[in-house]
């Protein structure tokens, strides 16, 4: 069965064997002024590797495979993709093919990876950076039941340097960077000094990336929904990560949803890391990528879009991918935009229909351009506020 027709979607599963903002000021944290500062004024590295971590798509669970992240790299050539989380013994004893396998169109893109094992970790990380991944991540920051039971993801903050020695024999078994994303604290230990020796066991093995979901996690009583929404935000403590280990590069995760929002914080921090609004809303990507990067990157039009979606589908359809694979990553289209009712349900009911082929994209485009009628197809004031 391909990856698109498994119930274990989420990754989880162990086979058998188990418009251009103002001036952003320079973030206050930075202590090496690069010899050509970018537009936003951040160095692009201080981990020694050269992805820009500006800009980033959160890994997210049943969201971010290959085909959303294919259908997200539309919208801005440098962003950095994630994968969903994927546990390294799924990769080790299971089909690492069909688990990792992603389009050249994706890079940058980072393997995500769910473990607390050395070794196991170590040997995924190797199999990840084989197939061609730009960065492998460890994800301390999934509050789920089944990944407590698992005792990884979130639960992990409590053991520092066991995460320690998992970023020490990933660093060991791989050339590209290794990183970590977690939150600010867990339950109630939420207190600067539990994350700052958190920080400092991880950046002491060797981590020199660290993402910080700007909330804690609280690992019984919620699901990860509410983990998401309940926990206030305190960008605050993200901040303090830079200020107190300038050497490290901080990416800011957490609620961010507009442009002034992400350049509040690389004001304080190296990079923004967007969740469900990049997935909703896909040109705020775009809209981001012209603020960030200033490099005249222009807006691409819908039909440019769902060409090669459309092309991409009749190429992963042939080779036995369900197109509602695909399509159901692309409801975000027309979002907030005229036309945007027509499109989602010509995809969602014309996907259901015997027969259905790739076609229907282009059906789904000609259905959303009949709705809005003189209506411009798009507007700024929508993904740039």
């Amino acid at each position: 069965m391909n990856s698109e027709g498994t119930s274990h979607s989420c990754l989880l599963y162990v086979p058998s064997a188990t418009g251009k903002l103002p001036e952003i000021r320079r973030n206050p944290a930075e202590t090496a002024r690069v010899k050509n500062p970018e537009k936003i004024g951040i160095s692009v590295e201080k981990s020694g590797d050269s992805i820009d971590r500006r800009l980033s798509v959160a890994p997210m669970m049943d969201w971010t495979d290959r085909h959303c992240r294919y259908f997200l790299r539309q919208f801005s050539p440098r962003v950095l993709l994630y994968t969903e989380m994927i546990v390294a013994q799924a990769i080790v004893k299971g089909d690492r093919r069909y688990l990792l396998e992603f389009d050249p169109a994706e890079h940058p893109v980072a393997l995500q990876l769910g473990g607390a094992e050395p070794a196991m970790l170590a040997e995924a990380a190797a199999i990840g950076a084989g197939f061609g991944y730009d960065e492998i991540n460890l994800n301390v920051g999934c509050p789920s039941d089944r990944v407590q039971q698992a005792t990884f993801g979130a639960c992990l903050m409590a053991r520092p340097r066991l995460v320690a020695d998992c970023v020490r024999a990933m660093r060991a078994a791989v050339a590209v960077p290794v990183t970590v994303k977690c939150r600010i604290g867990i339950d109630d230990r939420d207190d600067w000094p539990f994350l700052r020796d958190f920080i400092a066991a991880i950046a002491e093995a060797g981590c020199g990336v660290v993402i910080v979901h700007a909330r804690k996690a609280i690992l019984k009583g919620l699901t990860p929904k509410q983990n998401r929404e309940v926990p206030p935000l305190d960008y605050g403590r993200a901040w303090r990560v830079k200020a107190e280990f300038p050497s490290l590069t901080v990416v800011v995760n957490g609620g961010l949803r507009t442009v002034p929002q992400a350049a509040e914080q690389l004001a304080h921090a190296d990079g923004v890391m967007l969740g469900r609004e990049a997935y909703h809303n896909p040109y705020l990507l775009t809209a981001l990528h012209r603020a960030v990067y200033g490099d005249g990157y222009e807006m691409p039009a819908a039909e440019d879009i769902v060409e090669r979606m459309r092309g991409y589908a009749e190429r992963e359809t042939a080779r036995g991918t369900p197109l509602r694979a695909i399509t159901r990553h692309m409801m975000g289209l027309f979002h907030g935009q005229a036309g945007a009712r027509a499109w989602r349900h010509a995809l969602s009911e014309g996907v259901t229909r015997e027969g259905a082929t790739p076609a229907l994209i282009g059906g789904a485009l000609r259905a959303a351009t009949a709705q809005k009628g003189d209506a411009p197809l798009f507007t700024t004031s929508r993904t740039v506020c």
